[in-house]
């Protein structure tokens, strides 16, 4: 298993620098709409098997993102184990962790 998880510190960095990646929130419809991320693709975790192959990209790196980094865990398993990608990465403690360690602009729920 490769090392799937990253900060919100390393994610701040990395987007800072301007690297490409492709930010996929996980959470549910209500939860998007309170806060996510800014260019934040929203693929709830139940839509996964049937938008994952069209939606998530198989190149470059793949952050999932949920409310606290369970469901975006289960999503990287499951990208990983049924559909065989090997460039996602778990936001360590979801958006509730961004919002507390990065950006407290973000509101918590």
């Amino acid at each position: 298993m490769l090392l799937s998880d990253l900060t919100p510190a390393q994610l701040h960095a990395r987007l800072q620098a301007g690297e490409d990646l492709q930010l996929v929130d996980v959470r549910e419809d209500v939860e998007f709409d309170f806060c996510h991320l800014p260019g934040s693709l929203h693929l709830p975790l139940g839509e996964l098997p049937r938008r994952a192959a069209a939606e998530v990209r198989r190149h470059g790196p793949v952050v999932l993102v949920c409310h606290h980094g369970v469901r975006s865990g289960q999503a990287l398993a499951y990208l990983q184990q049924h559909l065989g990608y090997n460039n996602v990465l778990n936001l360590r403690g979801g958006i509730d962790a961004w919002s507390l360690r990065v950006d407290a602009e973000v509101p918590r729920y």
